[in-house]
């Protein structure tokens, strides 16, 4: 990941201090960050994935989520997340009153209700709730 688009998406996300991160893959860079920025980091995949000292990982998969594993966040987030797996990692968010954040692939759209904010290099859309 870019370093500018790291330290943006960074500075937007610690504002929250309990933060998990659907999906990490292998892409720990942003974990590590807000680690680091002092948040406490959940990472969770639906493999085994190597996490980065200060976050903590668990196997889940957020379309039969453990919800127990949320329950403590602000806000969930994910990185490239899929247009499939948009409203269901919405309602995990919904369900443990969490915001919801992510970032598509550039050229999927957001299939729940958004705001978007240009960061350096990325969107990040917002979850809107409007039930």
């Amino acid at each position: 990941m870019d370093p500018e688009t790291l330290a943006a998406l960074r500075d937007r996300l610690s504002a929250h201090d309990s933060l998990v991160e659907v999906g990490i893959g292998r892409r720990p860079a942003l974990a590590a960050a807000l680690a680091e920025a002092g948040c406490a980091v959940v990472a969770t995949d639906i493999r085994d994935r190597e996490t980065p000292a200060g976050v903590t990982f668990v196997r889940d998969d957020v379309t039969d989520p453990d919800l127990a594993l949320y329950r403590h966040a602000d806000a969930v987030y994910a990185l490239n997340l899929p247009p499939e797996l948009h409203r269901p990692t919405r309602e995990v968010a919904r369900a443990v009153d969490a915001g919801f954040y992510f970032t598509t692939l550039g050229g999927d759209p957001a299939t729940v209700p958004v705001e978007r904010e240009t960061l350096p290099g990325e969107t990040l859309y917002a979850a809107v709730d409007r039930r």
